[in-house]
């Protein structure tokens, strides 16, 4: 019986482990090759919009990004240009605001419609109220790039190039070459990296 208690003690403990990991795994969000969850987002012109809203797109950007974040203000306007050039090829970009204004009030829902007419978006813009979809991706900060196939499928996760600060020295624009290897057939490659920006607001 002594042997018996600390065999069944490590026993357990493994078991304890295990969960843990794969909880863990689970809250870790989304990853290459997984089907991403739909979601129905209400966007800064008062409609509501989800992934079946695109029913031409070959493909969609989804960028988890804000009004605040510096680092997703030095990337609106890139932001806007992947719009203006992949969403005729069927690639639009789906913007959404991960952050509780309540945490951040610039990032309320009112302040997004007035950054969204100040910057005159092309895309949609939309509010993650709650903060139920960006958990789900595994958004971790703004901007962060979910580029998904027509069937939903993760393609690609991560930055949107390898130049934060100058648009003009990029030298890797990461979501542009994932959409060109799609659009030959090809795995994107690389096909994760890590995304760079302010941490996603959260109480």
């Amino acid at each position: 019986m002594k042997k018996f208690f600390p065999t069944l003690l490590l026993l357990l403990a493994g078991t304890v482990m295990l969960l843990s990991v794969a909880q863990k795994e689970e809250a870790d969000g989304l990853q290459v090759g997984d089907i991403a969850p739909n979601f129905n987002l209400l966007g800064v012109d008062g409609k509501h919009y989800s992934l079946d809203d695109f029913p031409d797109a070959k493909g969609y950007i989804v960028t988890f990004t804000c009004n605040h974040c510096p680092f997703a203000v030095m990337y609106e306007d890139r932001i806007i240009a992947l719009h203006n050039k992949y969403a005729p090829l069927g690639y639009p970009v789906i913007a959404i605001n991960p952050n509780d204004p309540e945490v951040q009030a610039e990032d309320s829902y009112d302040k997004m419609i007035e950054r969204a007419e100040e910057k005159a978006f092309p895309f949609v813009y939309l509010f993650d109220e709650g903060q139920k979809v960006y958990p789900q991706y595994g958004a971790e900060r703004t901007p962060h790039v979910f580029l998904l196939d027509k069937t939903h499928k993760v393609r690609y996760i991560g930055a949107i190039d390898d130049n934060v600060r100058d648009a003009s020295a990029v030298t890797e624009r990461y979501v542009e070459n994932a959409i060109a290897a799609l659009e030959r057939g090809e795995e994107p490659d690389p096909n994760f990296t890590k995304a760079v920006g302010c941490t996603i607001k959260t109480k």
